[in-house]
């Protein structure tokens, strides 16, 4: 594939379409560290940012397996993709679900597995996808959108103190009780159905002065925006489960590489991950710990990988992002 469409691939060049770059896009390459020949999985593929770099390594005869949920942005990634022939296979699906697509295809293991856990600028610019709090779209945030469940849906049917429950939970909002009153309250006017809406109430149920040193520098909404993403997609169900099965499907040396964008995925995967390692992960004294100490892969990151000032100074979305690898025994 020749530069000029590897270019198209990663930044998307459709006229009107948002700029598409792939996070950590060196990090992932010398991580994953794809070969000729070598079958790979991106399990988030999305815009195919990643997948196209990856796919460019791994000719002649290398095999990409790329899931996504979303099956808007997988046909996008699949035109974008073309170039490349049968060396990508498009999947919609969960990547949870990835032994199950490995089984239906006949593949008993691979050599890496990429998972860019992050919500593309694409579908937070796309209007009516409805996961942004600038934007007047309907309250939707679903990943996949064959499910039946909404942001509105939880917004305007889940009781007050369970919603404030999940804003404090997966948004680690210290003021989500507050939150979820003016909520509450809203929406026995009127069911609230669109971004700025929410966004509104939320901005006026928290004044600036509580957010904190450093706290204003992000919308009142934000994390409030991130919990109810969360709990529309079950994101965080059952992935340290995952992880244990992702590195099963890996062949010996085989890597499994995860970008992670806010601070409960970040503690989830580094916590698979050292007990993949054989380390502790319970915090007990180590004459307490009764953990399984069972390696079956060593971290290759001691520390997460994250953008450097170059990388933020062009993309300013990756800020939060944090990688982390390990290779299987």
């Amino acid at each position: 594939m020749g530069a000029t469409a590897l270019e198209k691939t990663v930044h998307g060049g459709e006229p009107g379409e948002a700029l598409h770059v792939p996070v950590l896009l060196r990090e992932v390459i010398s991580l994953v560290a794809p070969r000729p020949g070598g079958v790979y999985v991106d399990g988030t593929v999305g815009l195919g940012g990643h997948s196209a770099a990856i796919l460019e390594r791994i000719q002649p005869g290398g095999l990409l397996l790329g899931i996504d949920r979303d099956g808007e942005a997988l046909e996008k990634a699949s035109g974008r993709l073309k170039a490349f022939g049968g060396s990508f296979r498009p999947v919609h699906d969960n990547y949870k679900n990835l032994p199950l697509a490995l089984n239906r295809l006949g593949i008993a293991a691979v050599d890496g597995i990429l998972l860019d856990m992050g919500v593309s600028s694409w579908q937070l610019t796309s209007e009516e996808r409805g996961f942004s709090f600038q934007s007047d779209a309907r309250l939707d945030m679903r990943m996949d959108r064959t499910q039946a469940r909404t942001a509105a849906d939880v917004v305007n049917e889940t009781p007050e103190g369970e919603l404030a429950d999940i804003i404090y939970r997966f948004g680690e909002e210290r003021l989500s009780r507050r939150i979820a009153a003016a909520i509450a309250e809203a929406r026995c006017e009127a069911p609230i159905t669109r971004c700025s809406q929410l966004a509104g109430i939320v901005s006026r149920a928290v004044p600036r002065h509580g957010f904190g040193r450093g706290r204003q520098r992000i919308h009142p909404a934000t994390r409030t925006f991130q919990a109810l993403r969360i709990a529309v997609n079950g994101e965080l169900d059952g992935l340290e489960d995952f992880l244990a099965e992702a590195c099963g499907a890996l062949k010996p040396g085989g890597r499994l590489v995860v970008i992670a964008f806010h601070s409960l995925e970040d503690r989830i995967v580094k916590r698979a991950f050292r007990r993949l390692a054989g380390q502790c992960v319970c915090d007990a004294p180590p004459e307490l710990c009764q953990c399984p100490r069972e390696a079956s892969a060593k971290v290759l990151t001691s520390r997460p990988r994250t953008p450097g000032r170059d990388e933020l100074d062009s993309n300013p979305r990756a800020r939060s992002a944090r990688l982390r690898a390990v290779e299987k025994s």
